[in-house]
C-alpha cells in the first residue's frame, strides 16, 4: 500500500440493530446510495451482508473505494464504489476555508468534517454521484455486493473524514501539507504533516453491536 492506496480491515460480524452512520457526513454518503437505488431490497441484503462480516479488507484510493464481498449463493465478488476527484478550484476553496480558521484545522486533526469546508464543494455525494460496480451476475445499481460496501465505508467516515478526503482525491499529508504552506509553520524545517501527525485512532465497534462468533 502506499499513501495514495489506502487498507483498512474487514470489520467482523455483528449483531444487534441500530444506525449504521452517526456523522453527519457519514449520513450523507448513505443518502447518496439509498437515494439512487432503485431496488430496496438489494439495499437491505447489502445492509444484512455488512452487518454479516461477509465484506473483505476494503482498498481505497482516488476516485475509488473497493472490497470483495462473500455472498450466501455464490462469490467472493470483487466489487468498487467510483466517485469524482476533486477539481483543483474545489481543492483551493476547501483548503483555503480549512486554512482561514483554526478551529477547522483542528477539528479535520480531531477526525471531524466542519460543515463549511463542504460549502460550494462537491466534497459529498450527491444522488448520481456514487458509481457501483461488480462482476457478480445482478444487474441492480447498487446490487447488494456494492450495497454492503457502501454501509461498511459509512464505518469508516465516521471514524476519519480524511478517508473522504482520500477518495475525492488527495491523502491526508498532501492535504496537511498545503494548509502548513496557507498558514504559519510550527517551526522551520519540519513538514505540517508531521508537526501535526497524530495517530489515527482504531476504527470504533458501534455501540449498538456486539462481535458473534463465525
Amino acid at each position: 500500500m502506499t499513501d495514495r492506496v489506502q487498507g483498512f480491515p474487514a470489520f467482523p460480524a455483528r449483531e444487534g440493530r441500530g444506525p449504521f452512520a452517526r456523522t453527519w457526513w457519514g449520513r450523507a454518503w448513505l443518502r447518496a446510495m439509498e437515494d439512487t437505488a432503485l431496488d430496496l431490497r438489494q439495499l437491505r441484503r447489502g445492509r444484512r451482508y455488512a452487518v454479516a462480516g461477509l465484506v473483505g479488507p476494503i482498498t481505497v484510493s482516488p476516485g475509488r473505494i473497493a472490497a470483495t464481498v462473500d455472498d450466501t449463493d455464490g462469490g467472493p465478488f470483487r466489487t468498487s464504489v467510483h466517485l469524482a476527484e476533486l477539481s483543483t478550484a474545489d481543492w483551493d476553496r476547501l483548503l483555503g476555508r480549512a486554512a482561514d480558521r483554526a478551529g477547522n484545522l483542528a477539528a479535520l486533526l480531531d477526525r471531524h468534517l466542519p460543515p463549511e469546508l463542504a460549502d460550494d464543494v462537491p466534497l459529498l455525494p450527491g444522488i448520481g454521484d456514487l458509481d457501483p460496480e461488480c462482476d457478480c451476475p445482478g444487474f441492480e445499481l447498487p446490487c447488494r455486493h456494492a450495497a454492503a460496501l457502501s454501509f461498511q465505508v459509512s464505518w469508516l467516515l465516521d471514524a476519519d473524514p480524511f478517508v473522504l478526503l482520500l477518495a475525492r482525491g488527495r491523502t491526508e499529508r498532501e492535504v496537511l501539507d498545503e494548509l502548513g504552506h496557507r498558514t504559519t509553520r510550527p517551526s522551520e524545517g519540519i513538514l505540517a504533516a508531521d508537526a501535526y501527525a497524530r495517530v489515527v485512532p482504531p476504527v470504533p465497534d458501534l455501540a449498538d453491536f456486539t462481535p458473534v462468533p463465525r
